[in-house]
């Protein structure tokens, strides 16, 4: 039976584009946050401290190329472990999660859904009727497939075998969007999603993602590296 008042907030970093989502159980103030960016540190340990939060994990939905991680950072101000999925294989994590595995905090419960394809170790969360996806499923899109062990067939088999699986009213949040929409869900992404829904077969979806001809990210070699370290820049 869902508990009904996870209070829930979702934070934005214009700079990459990056949604950071802070969560907890209003009853003992137990609370993760996924997919910390490191400028905006000082944001969110200020409204972590402002509501009176203990953080328990920093949830990292895969080594982002993107933006650096703020994880090691907030793991240094509120104690709260550091978690990755089980496939990212960073070495400073303090939890790493495999497929099925959950955690607690408060009341509730995150359950891990390995979903590589994007990466190798691009884990979603599902928590209370919503699922975090990273960057394994967009908003009526997906993340690239052409680096980081990126493999279009793993994603196809990702989005469709674990999260078009879960139930049609399960919220879709994203770790980025780019044209200001804020959350799906996942009927809404097997019926409109131009890459994966529509019934789109896998060859069909792999040409999709073999022609996109994206420019290389901007940080990528800065990045990778200090996500791998959870953020921390020597």
């Amino acid at each position: 039976m869902a508990v009904s008042n996870l209070i829930f907030r979702q934070l934005f970093d214009y700079e990459t584009w990056t949604y950071t989502y802070l969560m907890y159980d209003p009853e003992n103030m137990e609370g993760i946050l996924i997919d910390s960016v490191k400028e905006q540190v000082e944001r969110d340990v200020k409204q972590i401290n402002e509501l009176g939060v203990e953080l328990k994990y920093n949830l990292e939905t895969h080594v982002h190329a993107d933006h650096i991680t703020g994880a090691d950072d907030i793991r240094y101000k509120t104690g709260a472990g550091v978690v990755y999925g089980a496939g990212a294989k960073v070495p400073c994590s303090d939890i790493d999660l495999a497929d099925g595995d959950e955690l607690k905090f408060g009341r509730f419960t995150v359950k891990a859904l390995s979903t590589p394809g994007h990466t190798d170790g691009c884990t979603s969360y599902y928590i209370e009727g919503m699922v975090f996806t990273g960057d394994t499923m967009l908003i009526r899109g997906c993340g690239r497939t052409d680096f980081q062990q990126g493999s279009a067939d793993s994603l196809y088999d990702s989005v469709n075998g674990k999260l078009f699986t879960l139930p049609d009213e399960t919220l879709v949040y994203p770790a980025h969007d780019y044209k200001g929409m804020q959350v799906s869900s996942i009927a809404e992404e097997k019926k409109y999603n131009p890459r994966l829904g529509g019934g789109k077969s896998r060859a069909e979806f792999v040409e999709i993602m073999n022609n996109l001809n994206l420019a290389k990210p901007k940080r990528i070699d800065e990045s990778v590296p200090a996500n791998m370290r959870c953020g921390k820049i020597d």
